[in-house]
């Protein structure tokens, strides 16, 4: 892939292992300048890069860092914005990158939304078939669940488990190869938004019915 980005320079690892643990305010700002160059903005870059390949991505923003949560120095997110409420997300840490797309904070019609579609027997089996696929590809998926099940929903409901999610989020760790050094990492990112592609779409189409 051209374009301005190159990959997380070796220093931006060295960076965040200065930021580990439990940092002090002094260290933080000590480090701030070599965190905002070498980590925060090789990100940028990335999203730019990822947004010049498809123009489907070109919604994104690379989070920055507060003064209180130290946990926002240990890593480096973005989300490129599908629709209301469901986002593709990339982090970088010290255990290199990781991909996902996540649909959550919904508000109360999009819950119901996504419950009727995954009760209907055709929109439900499709999920299916995409949350398998994806997890045969290495991809977990997580979210915010009820304790029990669904009221309404008969308990040996084929697809019981996926009624029970408030949230969905699919992700995948990429790994901390060379290839994170390189503009190599672009396509890894672009493949692993490939994958994604179907759980994506169904939820834009679905859940959230209509773009940001």
């Amino acid at each position: 892939m051209t374009g301005g980005f190159e990959g997380w320079p070796r220093g931006a690892f060295d960076v965040l292992l200065q930021l580990d643990g439990d940092p002090s305010a002094e260290v933080r700002r000590r480090w701030r300048g070599e965190r905002e160059e070498l980590v925060r903005r090789p990100m940028v870059e990335l999203l730019n890069a990822i947004a010049d390949a498809d123009p489907e991505y070109e919604d994104f923003a690379v989070w920055g860092y507060g003064e209180v949560l130290v946990q926002a120095w240990q890593r480096q997110s973005a989300i490129v914005r599908m629709a209301r409420n469901v986002e593709l997300g990339v982090r970088f840490d010290l255990d290199g990158l990781e991909v996902g797309v996540a649909w959550w904070y919904a508000p109360s019609e999009q819950v119901e939304r996504y419950r009727a579609a995954v009760a209907d027997p055709g929109t439900g089996r499709r999920l299916v078939a995409i949350v398998r696929k994806l997890e045969r590809e290495g991809f977990a998926l997580s979210g915010d669940l009820l304790k029990r099940p669904l009221r309404g929903y008969p308990a040996d409901h084929p697809r019981a488990e996926l009624l029970r999610h408030r949230s969905v989020i699919a992700s995948r760790p990429l790994g901390c190869e060379d290839w994170i050094h390189t503009a190599a990492a672009a396509d890894r990112v672009l493949a692993a938004f490939a994958q994604l592609r179907p759980l994506t779409r169904w939820l834009v189409k679905n859940v959230a019915q209509q773009r940001p």
